[in-house]
């Protein structure tokens, strides 16, 4: 063990290594998380339609519950996660209101992923990365200034992100230097308008120049990481992008490998991914579904459809109990499975697609050093029945937050994990 703390880039160049060492106990990485906080990472993902109810919530509250037949796959990690019925956001109804699931109760304000990271992203050399398995019909981030953030579709191009060789750092180096010269024109156009626009115009300007230096900060951020070692991985992607529609749970497995690796190296602590939900028709099993995705999601109460609709979501769970079991196989700084420090939440913004509601979203959360196991069950219709964003405000807490309310929630959930 090094006697002396040192920061992280001071001690990759003084012992001139060529690839990227683990993450060290002796090595703090700047920034991190404080000490006094059990979880380090939040990883959000969010099904566009929904989880039938029926089929996901078990018919038991408490630590003694039967497993659901949607949560199966889940069974041998039943005490690393608790699942959440009857919570949500008070927000409108419908399809285009989905992106409450992380924004709130309005969709378009900052997102839960996008406050947690400012807080804890500032070391890592992404502070957050979105991501979806499919094609993406509704926008899940939003960063402080109410802009959606594109997400990565392509694998391949989240595992270049991730591993680039050293002809792309060196692409990337000369693209965000001409970047950066770009901005101070730009900029200083702007500061020579200021005197001559109305004041409704100088309030535009300032808007804008808070988001050229968000821009520059991360811009400053990914040059000053150019020159440290990149991880290596001995990961093998396909030989080809599954993108077609009918191919989405493929890309999810892929994206859910990456996104544990982008883990263990400590490349990002903050993700989202978004599973899409279209008009794909999916073969489970070597049986074609009878209709598509979307149209199996407005069932109309029709039993066969439901039938075929859980069939995609149970394997929308097996790829996260594969998640789950892979950062319970790799480990932090202390040696400790990375899931212990890392929050992983499944979630939606849409409670019944059959019907366009967006009350009572399941929610599944795993890890993050919370005492799991149970089914939580919240009446809604109670005299002061806590909110999603409550919820939202227990996690940030649990990452060493100091938080009192998200959206429309001034509240935590804390009681209900011990």
């Amino acid at each position: 063990m090094l006697e002396n703390k040192t920061d992280r880039r001071r001690f990759l160049k003084a012992t001139g290594v060529s690839l990227a060492l683990p993450m060290l106990e002796s090595v703090p990485v700047l920034g991190a998380a404080s000490g006094g906080a059990k979880a380090k990472r939040l990883v959000c993902v969010g099904g566009y339609l929904g989880f039938h109810q029926e089929a996901i919530y078990p018919k038991e509250t408490g630590r003694g519950y039967t497993m659901s037949q949607t949560l199966q796959p889940l069974a041998g990690h039943r005490g690393d996660f608790t699942i959440f019925s009857g919570l949500d956001h008070r927000a409108k109804h419908g399809h285009g209101e989905w992106a409450n699931y992380l924004c709130g109760q309005k969709v378009g304000k900052v997102s839960l992923d996008q406050i947690v990271a400012r807080a804890l992203g500032q070391a890592t050399r992404f502070e957050s990365i979105q991501l979806t398995a499919g094609q993406a019909s509704r926008f899940m981030s939003y960063n402080h200034d109410g802009v959606a953030l594109p997400m990565i579709q392509r694998p391949s191009v989240f595992y270049n992100k991730l591993f680039a060789s050293a002809a792309d750092r060196a692409h990337t180096e000369y693209l965000l230097k001409s970047g950066r010269s770009s901005l101070d024109l730009v900029r200083n156009e702007a500061k020579r308008l200021q005197g001559r626009v109305s004041a409704r115009d100088r309030h535009k300007l300032d808007e804008y120049f808070g988001s050229v230096r968000e821009v520059e900060k991360r811009m400053t951020r990914q040059l000053n990481g150019i020159d440290l070692p990149l991880p290596k991985t001995d990961y093998k992607l396909p030989g080809y992008d599954p993108i077609a529609p009918n191919l989405m749970i493929e890309a999810e497995q892929l994206m859910y490998d990456l996104m544990a690796l982008a883990l263990e190296t400590d490349s990002t602590r903050v993700m989202t991914m978004f599973l899409a939900g279209l008009g794909q028709v999916f073969t489970i099993g070597g049986e074609t579904l009878q209709a598509g995705y979307h149209a199996l999601s407005h069932h109309g109460n029709d039993g066969e459809k439901i039938q075929d609709l859980v069939r995609v979501e149970v394997e929308h769970m097996k790829c996260l109990e594969n998640f789950i079991s892979q950062l319970k196989a790799k480990t932090d700084a202390e040696g400790r499975p990375l899931l212990d420090s890392t929050i992983v939440m499944m979630g939606t913004g849409m409670g019944n697609a059959s019907d366009h509601t967006n009350n009572d979203l399941p929610t599944v959360v795993a890890g993050g050093g919370f005492r799991h196991g149970s089914h939580v069950a919240i009446d809604p219709k109670a005299d002061g029945a806590p909110l999603l964003g409550d919820l939202y405000i227990t996690l940030m807490q649990q990452m060493g937050m100091e938080v009192d309310r998200f959206s429309n929630a001034k509240r935590n959930l804390n009681e209900l994990f011990s």
